[in-house]
């Protein structure tokens, strides 16, 4: 299902973005509309599969997620049964929160956060255990300068 989004749909997933939580009427009045077409235009992008599951944005820091490392994997495999594998094993690992195939030397990255660098050395231990990479290189983030989920819309 293709949906044309036009000036006022941008604006509600723009607000959407900014804070899920406000209220149909907020909503309505910041994009200059009343609350029921707005209603209408969300249940449409939600059909449409435009705006997903509404999720509430948590800070790492305060919960003891301390470390945040990117993981370069280089495998020497690329067989259907090794990238089940592979899959399962990410999905199964609550400290992945990304997990991107990329083109070039670099086979995949990962985002993972976990508490310190111990918490880290259990995740990977685990996961070479689970399936063989042929190189795994781990960055530590020194500081997180922007993170955002908001499309420039």
């Amino acid at each position: 299902m293709t949906v044309r989004l036009d000036a006022t749909d941008r604006k509600i997933l723009a607000e959407l973005q900014r804070d899920a939580g406000q209220s149909l009427d907020e909503i309505a009045r910041k994009v200059g509309s009343s609350k029921t077409p707005v209603w209408n235009r969300i249940r449409k992008m939600r059909e449409a599969g435009i705006v997903g599951p509404q999720t509430v944005v948590l800070d790492a820091g305060k919960l003891g997620f301390e470390a945040c490392f990117f993981v370069l994997i280089r495998t020497s495999e690329h067989d259907a049964d090794w990238q089940a594998r592979f899959l399962e094993a990410l999905h199964n690992r609550p400290e992945v929160q990304e997990a991107h195939r990329l083109a070039g030397e670099i086979d995949y990255i990962l985002k993972v956060r976990v508490a310190n660098a111990r918490a880290y050395d259990a995740f990977y231990q685990a996961l070479i255990g689970e399936v063989k990479v042929h190189n795994v290189t781990a960055l530590l983030s020194m500081e997180e300068i922007k993170s955002t989920t908001a499309l420039p819309l």
